[in-house]
């Protein structure tokens, strides 16, 4: 229980960092709410965010195969985006206004979050032998 919360405040500051780099390169296109209500309704969109990835996002992935093939597995950012995009559009505690900003937004998010996880999230058993 205690690795579920600390990846759920991980994917939140992801989400934050991300929002705040999208801002550097298109200003006005990635908003998060930072007040308290804000910041709790992030965390519920975090969680829309991921059902949506491992639910919907998977089914499209799914039937959009043969365009990921022909891009080479590309296609697969656009639908990641596509998830970013619908549940920035949720009005829970951020907001993405257009797709650009959806994509380079989902492409940091899963950046950040990938070093933050690698960092913060490490291997409880690494140190056991297993038999």
């Amino acid at each position: 229980m205690k690795n579920l919360l600390i990846r759920w405040v991980v994917l939140v500051v992801s989400l934050a960092a991300a929002a705040w780099l999208t801002s550097l390169v298109l200003p006005g296109q990635f908003i998060i709410d930072t007040s308290v209500k804000g910041v709790m309704l992030c965390f519920l969109g975090v969680a829309v965010l991921s059902l949506l990835n491992a639910t919907l996002g998977k089914v499209l992935k799914f039937l959009t195969v043969p365009l990921s093939c022909l891009t080479l597995g590309l296609f697969s950012l656009v639908v990641n985006a596509a998830m970013f995009f619908v549940a920035g559009n949720l009005n829970l505690g951020f907001q993405v206004k257009g797709f650009i900003a959806a994509l380079l937004g989902s492409l940091l998010f899963s950046a950040v979050n990938g070093v933050l996880g690698g960092v913060l999230l490490k291997d409880r058993d690494h140190g056991r032998d297993e038999d």
